[in-house]
């Protein structure tokens, strides 16, 4: 029988009753007394396959959002709408090409009317949170934070908002948070939480936040690690280029990390590319339902 199938602290052969350390999963106890005592003897190898794991799932890549409509992938520069009557997260293309078409001001996804009054565009939001739609959610918080739709400015109700919506999948609303501690808006300047929040939202997709990281990295004086969010954000699109242009030519970035990051980027904003993204740019078009 192997180490695996026996108790790390006292030896007994447990098998499948036997459950693995939660925070490394290199070893296993049959009870957490056994846990407990043998804490002193685990803890720097624990403390140091935690770290690893922990990081792997940092500087993992995600796939980007796609536009549920049009297939491709999402910009990071605010060029889409999230529709209040269904939810979705729509491109400004799809939104234009509705426009131009039959369905002009319909939901290019739902063809559900625009909310005729702040009133009704609120009610639309709540309806969405009772479904536990994690984008409204942050939605109205963004409500709170700016003092929008008649709502009085409350940044402690936007951060309540911004935490439900985060726990509910929304990577932008991690992001949102680690902002207000970065920035301190409504909260204490805390680089710590910041920092907590922006990983948060960078594990869950969001680019943004990953370049949020790589300066707060490189703040700290953490280059390496810096270069590494900065290559991810870009590869995903984001203008993240002139910050690995920087670490190349101090050696923080290797010629074929440069390279393939480069390639990467011109890829993804090739396929974020649509006739009528490029429309509905040139158009100066941008509507919030």
């Amino acid at each position: 029988m192997s180490t695996d199938d026996k108790c790390a602290a006292c030896g007994k052969e447990g098998g499948d009753s036997l459950k693995a350390c939660s925070a490394c999963d290199l070893v296993k106890y049959c009870n957490r007394d056994c846990q407990i005592a043998h804490r002193p003897k685990h803890k720097k190898e624990c403390k140091k396959r935690a770290a690893e794991l922990y990081d792997e799932r940092l500087f993992r890549e995600v796939e980007p959002d796609e536009c549920p409509i049009c297939l491709l992938p999402l910009p990071h520069t605010g060029q889409t709408t999230m529709e209040t009557c269904c939810g979705k997260r729509i491109c400004n293309g799809c939104i234009y090409a509705m426009d131009m078409s039959e369905g002009k001001d319909l939901c290019a996804f739902c063809r559900t009317p625009p909310a005729m009054s702040r009133e009704e565009h609120m009610k639309r939001i709540k309806n969405l949170m009772d479904k536990g739609n994690s984008r409204a959610f942050n939605t109205l918080g963004l409500a709170y934070k700016r003092g929008d739709h008649g709502l009085a400015q409350d940044y402690d109700k936007a951060h309540k908002l911004y935490l439900k919506a985060g726990e509910l999948g929304c990577a932008d609303a991690y992001n949102n948070l680690g902002n207000s501690y970065n920035n301190g808006t409504g909260v204490d300047i805390d680089h710590k939480k910041a920092k907590y929040y922006y990983e948060l939202a960078a594990m869950k997709g969001c680019v943004t936040a990953r370049h949020n990281l790589g300066c707060s990295e490189g703040a700290a004086g953490n280059e390496r690690r810096a270069m590494k969010h900065f290559m991810i954000a870009a590869k995903a699109g984001y203008d993240s280029l002139n910050m690995i242009k920087k670490g190349f030519k101090r050696g923080l970035v290797t010629k074929e990390e440069y390279t393939n990051t480069l390639r990467a980027y011109q890829k993804i904003q090739d396929e974020m590319k649509s006739d009528e993204r490029d429309k509905a740019a040139a158009s100066g078009m941008y509507r919030v339902r």
